[in-house]
């Protein structure tokens, strides 16, 4: 029996004693919770031209759509700011969530691969991506009712007035995101399950949740403190779209195109960075619950 790869250092230092690619890659081990927050970024940077120009692609098609839709509805409801703010908001979560999809997809399919130390394209990760789209929308799906079912009460009394509803949302957000992140982390793996197991969707939210186990509340931490550096991240992107505000004014066609596709970009991001995090976690709970970092090499000669 030969011992993983050590990983002092920086992620992917060492020899590997399956010789893989050593670019960026994910130490096969179980990781701490500093290394479950920074592997991730590891993991990305080695494939970041091919993901960052397919997301780019992804944002052009679908601030496309977004505008078209904005226009439609601009030019039905006689050029009405409510009318046209609204199909902003519906076109652009509607686009949003099939740019979350498919770049989870790709982005996971991705990172299992340079794991692997065969690292594939955008083109064939979104082949395989299209192979298991079923199950991939059925976890999706699971997601996002999570959410809705989180979010619903707040998000609801915003027809009551919008500063009273803002102000219940800021107060209520604290005890919503950790709902949301323990609802979420039992089956925080199961995209990668569906892809690197090839299995239903069914499947892969148990097999999420058996892996996860004992260590969802350590999952829970792991995606609110990845929630909290995204929006640090983010918040200079948000700062330039106040600013543009400013001098364009509210729901005129400049900010509607420039919110919209900001808001695009943030979804882009965030699910490159989730959706990498989501493998390392996969591989970790492997190793953890599995042993897949331990390898057997069968001695040579038949001695003892």
């Amino acid at each position: 029996m030969q011992p993983a790869a050590h990983t002092a250092g920086s992620v992917g230092a060492g020899v590997d004693p399956d010789h893989r690619a050593r670019k960026a890659t994910v130490p096969i081990r179980p990781l701490n919770f500093r290394e479950l927050l920074d592997a991730p970024f590891a993991l990305l940077q080695a494939d970041i031209r091919s993901t960052a120009g397919f997301a780019g692609l992804l944002v052009t098609a679908g601030e496309a759509v977004v505008a078209a839709l904005i226009g439609l509805v601009s030019h039905l409801t006689g050029g009405s700011e409510e009318g046209t703010a609204l199909a902003a908001l519906c076109a652009a979560l509607a686009i949003a969530w099939i740019i979350q999809v498919t770049l989870r997809g790709v982005t996971v399919n991705t990172g299992l691969a340079r794991a692997a130390g065969m690292p594939v394209t955008s083109r064939e990760a979104l082949r395989r991506t299209r192979d298991q789209l079923v199950p991939l929308l059925l976890t999706q799906l699971s997601f996002t009712a999570i959410g809705i079912a989180v979010l619903a009460p707040s998000i609801l009394l915003f027809p009551l007035g919008f500063v009273a509803g803002l102000a219940w949302f800021l107060i209520t957000y604290p005890f919503c995101l950790f709902g949301l992140a323990w609802l979420r982390a039992r089956h925080l793996v199961a995209a990668p399950v569906v892809f690197a197991e090839r299995t239903t969707a069914r499947t892969a939210l148990a097999r999420s949740g058996l892996l996860t186990g004992s260590l969802r509340m350590q999952r829970t931490g792991v995606v609110i403190c990845q929630r909290l550096v995204l929006a640090l991240l983010t918040a200079p992107l948000l700062g330039l779209a106040l600013f543009v505000e400013d001098i364009s004014g509210t729901h005129r066609w400049p900010f509607l195109i420039l919110i919209t596709t900001t808001g695009l970009v943030l979804v882009v991001f965030a699910e490159i960075v989730e959706s990498s995090a989501r493998v390392v976690g996969y591989l970790d709970l492997r190793c953890r619950r599995e042993g897949m970092d331990i390898r057997f090499h069968p001695r040579h000669g038949g001695g003892r």
